[in-house]
C-alpha cells in the first residue's frame, strides 16, 4: 500500500515536468533566432522581462534578450518596473533571424505594476483587486504631514485612521470597519514592523521616501500568514534613479511641530545603488483648550533608513535594509498643573527604542523560473509610565521565506514556505509574556483563461506551536470587457491572540484581566467590485462584508479581555471615483460600513466605527511651477463607549488647503488643515470626571483634539 502511494506521488510530481517538456521550441525542429531590444527614452533598458511561450527572458545592458523559436506566428510580452507593459508578436520562420525594437514608456497611473500579490504583475491584470497610492499624490501627502504616514492613509477610501490613546496621540488603521490589529503592515514586502504593530508604528514612518502604496482589503491570510485578516499594506520605497538624489524638507507647523528630513539615493559601482531617509521630527506638549490637559503629546523623534539595492542584468538582485528609531512622548498634564478630580499632577509617557533589518534575493533560473528569498528582523524596547505605573517590555520578532515562481502557457504558480516568529517579554508584567513560532507553506496559481478572464487561486497552512493549525484559503476572480472590469474575491484567515490589543495599548497591562485562556480568531470575508474607466473618468462601486468568529474584545467596565463567544459581522459598500484630466485632478470616495458584536444578549454596533464617510480631494497642478489643492472629509456618527457624557457622536466636516509653489529647485509649501476648526473639546471635556476601572483619565478620541492647524515650509534639491 505504501508503495503504491510513492508510486502515484511521484506520477503526480512528473506531470509538470512532462507538461514542460511538451511546450513548443523544446523539441528538434527548425528554429528562428530572435533578438528583441528594448529601449526607453532611446536608451537602451537593461533588465526588462521578454515573457513567450511561457518562458522568461531578460535583457542585457545593451537593452537586448536573445532566444529561439519555433516557426509560425507566437505572442511576446515585454515589461518592466516603472514603465507601461507592451505586447507585440513576431512570424518566426525556421532558419531565419529577426531583431525587433520595442520602445516602453514611462508607468501611467492606469498600468501600475504592484507587488503585493507576489506575482510583480501589471495592476490591471491581477484578480486581486490591490488599490495603489502612486508616486504623484504621495509628493502631496508629504507637504502635509512630512513626519508619518498617518494622513496619506486616512484619507484613502475605505480606510480609517483611528487614535487609540489620546494622552499620547497613538492610532491604528481600520480596514473595512476591521480593527486596527487586523491590519498587516510592510516594508518593500518585508514585515519589518513586527506582527504588531501598535498604535505608535504607523507614527513612526516617514514617508517621504516612499514611492508607492499598495493596499489590499480584506482577509490576506493566503498571501501572508496570520495578521492579515484585515488587510494588508505595502509601504514601497523610491528606488534609485539615473541620475544622483539629495533632498531635504523643512516643516513647520502652527502647533509647535518640526520636521527636518532627508533623502539621497546614488548609484554606486558594480550593479550597487544605495539610498539613505533621515527624520528628526518634535512636537510641544498642547493644552488647546487650557483645562490643564495636553490635548496634543510631546515627542521627539529620530529616524535613520539605509536601503541597498543590487542587480547583475542577468536576472538576479537584492535588496538589504536597516532602521533605527528612537523616541520620546510625553503627555498628561502640562507644567505640572494638577488634574481637576484628584489635585495632583499626571504624567503619561513612553520611551521607545526600535532597531530592524530585512532583505531579500532573487534570482532567474533557465528564463522560466525565478527563486526567492526574503527575511527580517527587529527588536523594540519600550518604557511605558501611566502616571504610578511603569511598564516596560521587549518585543522581539523575525521572519523567513523562501519561494518559487513559475510561469507556463497560462498560469503563472507560486509556491513557498515561510517561519515567523513572536515573542513579547514584558518585565513588569510577566504574566502576560508569550512566545509564538508560526511555520507555514502556501500555493498560489494564477491563471489566465481567457483574455477577458483571469482567476487567482491560493492556499496557505500555517501550524502555530499555542493555538494548532490553519488552513487560509482564497480565490479571486477578474473579468473584463469594453473598459468595464469586476472582481469577485473569497477568504479565510486567522490571527492568534495576544493581549496587545487597541484598548490595553491606551491603558497598559497592569489592570488587564484575561478570566480564561485565549483562543486565536478566525475570520472570512468577501469583497466584489465593478470599475469603469473612460478616458480620464474612472469609478469604482465595491460591496464588502467579512465574519470574525471568536473575536477578542475588551470589556471596559470591568477591564476583562476575552473571546466572544458570537462573531463580529461587518458588511458595507465603497464608492471610489476620479478625473483626471492633463492638469487636474478629482478624487473622491464614500464608504458605507455596518460593523456589529454581541455584547450580553444583544447585537450593538462596534464603537468607533461610523457608518458613513466620505472625501473629496481637488488637485490643480502644472509641473514643476504649482500646486494647488482642497480636501474635505466627512465623518458621521459613532458609537461611544465607557464614556459618561454621551454615548454618540457627533459629526463632522473637514476641510484642507495646500499650495505649493517651485522656484528651480526649490519649492515652498503651505497647508491647512481643519480650517472648519472642528475639537472635540468643543463638544465634551478630554478628561473623565473620575478614573476609568483601565486606569484612563481620558475618553476616547472620536474626533480631532488639535482644530484647525497651519503648516509651511520648503524642500529642495541640491
Amino acid at each position: 500500500m505504501i508503495l503504491a502511494r510513492l508510486l502515484s506521488i511521484l506520477q503526480f510530481c512528473c506531470i509538470p515536468l512532462v507538461v514542460i517538456a511538451a511546450l513548443p521550441g523544446v523539441g528538434q525542429e527548425p528554429t528562428a533566432l530572435i533578438r528583441v531590444i528594448v529601449q526607453a527614452n532611446d536608451i537602451p533598458l537593461s533588465g526588462a522581462v521578454v515573457k513567450v511561450l511561457g518562458r522568461i527572458y531578460q535583457t542585457d545592458t545593451h537593452g537586448m534578450a536573445t532566444f529561439r523559436l519555433p516557426p509560425g506566428r507566437i505572442d511576446l510580452k515585454i515589461n518592466a518596473a516603472g514603465y507601461t507593459p507592451q505586447s507585440t508578436a513576431v512570424t518566426a520562420a525556421a532558419g531565419q533571424e529577426q531583431e525587433i525594437t520595442v520602445v516602453l514608456e514611462k508607468v501611467k497611473e492606469e498600468s501600475i505594476t504592484v507587488s503585493a500579490t507576489r506575482t510583480d504583475a501589471n495592476l490591471d491584470d491581477i484578480p486581486t483587486r490591490v488599490e495603489v497610492l502612486p508616486a504623484e499624490e504621495i509628493e502631496e501627502k508629504v507637504s502635509m504631514t512630512p513626519g508619518d504616514v498617518a494622513m496619506m492613509l486616512n484619507e484613502m477610501g475605505g480606510l480609517r485612521v483611528q487614535a487609540t490613546s489620546p494622552s499620547l496621540g497613538a492610532a491604528s488603521v481600520r480596514v473595512q470597519g476591521m480593527r486596527g490589529r487586523y491590519t498587516r503592515f510592510l516594508s518593500d514586502g518585508l514585515p519589518l514592523f513586527g506582527q504588531q504593530v501598535g498604535g505608535l508604528g504607523i507614527l513612526q514612518i516617514p514617508p517621504m521616501d516612499l514611492g508607492q502604496v499598495e493596499v489590499i482589503k480584506g482577509v490576506s491570510s493566503a498571501l501572508y500568514g496570520a495578521g492579515a485578516m484585515g488587510g494588508v499594506v505595502n509601504l514601497i520605497s523610491r528606488h534609485p534613479t539615473d541620475e544622483p538624489i539629495r533632498e531635504f524638507l523643512l516643516n513647520q507647523s502652527t502647533r509647535g511641530a518640526t520636521d527636518v528630513v532627508f533623502y539621497g539615493s546614488n548609484h554606486l559601482r558594480h550593479g550597487w545603488s544605495a539610498s539613505l531617509t533621515s527624520s528628526a521630527n518634535f512636537q510641544l506638549k498642547n493644552d488647546i483648550n487650557g483645562d490643564g490637559w495636553a490635548d496634543l503629546a510631546g515627542y521627539q523623534r529620530v529616524v535613520v533608513r539605509p536601503r541597498f539595492y543590487w542587480e547583475n542584468g542577468t536576472g538576479t538582485n537584492a535588496f538589504l535594509t536597516a532602521g533605527v528609531t528612537y523616541e520620546d512622548r510625553r503627555g498628561g498634564t502640562v507644567d505640572d498643573r494638577a488634574l481637576p478630580p484628584t489635585g495632583l499632577p499626571y504624567r503619561e509617557s513612553l520611551e521607545s527604542r526600535n532597531v530592524d533589518v530585512g532583505g531579500k534575493w532573487q534570482t532567474l533560473i533557465e528564463q522560466r523560473v525565478v527563486i526567492g528569498l526574503r527575511f527580517a528582523a527587529s527588536k523594540r524596547v519600550h518604557r511605558h509610565v501611566f502616571g504610578e505605573v511603569l511598564e516596560r517590555d521587549v518585543h522581539d520578532s523575525s521572519f523567513a521565506e523562501a519561494t518559487v515562481r513559475t510561469s507556463f502557457r497560462k498560469h503563472t504558480i507560486v509556491a513557498g514556505a515561510a517561519v515567523e516568529a513572536d515573542r513579547y517579554s514584558p518585565r513588569d508584567v510577566p504574566e502576560f509574556k508569550y512566545k509564538h513560532l508560526t511555520p507555514g507553506i502556501f500555493f498560489q496559481d494564477d491563471v489566465d483563461l481567457k483574455p477577458w478572464l483571469s482567476i487567482s487561486a491560493s492556499g496557505r497552512f500555517d501550524h502555530h506551536n499555542v493555538y494548532g493549525s490553519f488552513f487560509s484559503p482564497r480565490i479571486a476572480v477578474l473579468a473584463r470587457k469594453d473598459g468595464w472590469s469586476g472582481r469577485l474575491a473569497v477568504g479565510q484567515g486567522f490571527s492568534p491572540a495576544t493581549p496587545l490589543v487597541e484598548e490595553t495599548e491606551a491603558a497598559g497591562l497592569k489592570r488587564l484581566i484575561i478570566p480564561r485562556s485565549l483562543r486565536a480568531e478566525r475570520g472570512k470575508n468577501f469583497t466584489f467590485d465593478l470599475t469603469k474607466r473612460a478616458g480620464a473618468v474612472s469609478g469604482t462601486v465595491t460591496l464588502f462584508g467579512s465574519r470574525v468568529n471568536d473575536p477578542l474584545a475588551v470589556d471596559r467596565e470591568t477591564f476583562t479581555l476575552t473571546n466572544l463567544r458570537r462573531p463580529t459581522i461587518n458588511h458595507g459598500a465603497e464608492l471610489l471615483f476620479s478625473f483626471r484630466p492633463e492638469d487636474i485632478s478629482v478624487t473622491g470616495y464614500y464608504t458605507y460600513v455596518r460593523a456589529t458584536e454581541v455584547e450580553g444578549s444583544q447585537r450593538r454596533e462596534v464603537a468607533l466605527t461610523p457608518r458613513h464617510s466620505a472625501g473629496l480631494d481637488l488637485m490643480w497642478e502644472e509641473e514643476r511651477k504649482f500646486r494647488l489643492g482642497v480636501e474635505l472629509y466627512y465623518t458621521g456618527k459613532q458609537r461611544l463607549e465607557a464614556n459618561p457624557y454621551r454615548l454618540e457622536s457627533r459629526g463632522y466636516i473637514l476641510v484642507g488647503f495646500l499650495a505649493q509653489r517651485w522656484f528651480g529647485r526649490v519649492r515652498a509649501f503651505i497647508n491647512a488643515e481643519n480650517l472648519t476648526g472642528v475639537r472635540q473639546t468643543d463638544y465634551d471635556p478630554l478628561i473623565r470626571p473620575t478614573r476609568a476601572v483601565d486606569g484612563r483619565w481620558t475618553v476616547d478620541a472620536w474626533a480631532p483634539l488639535d482644530g484647525r492647524v497651519f503648516n509651511g515650509g520648503v524642500r529642495f534639491s541640491f
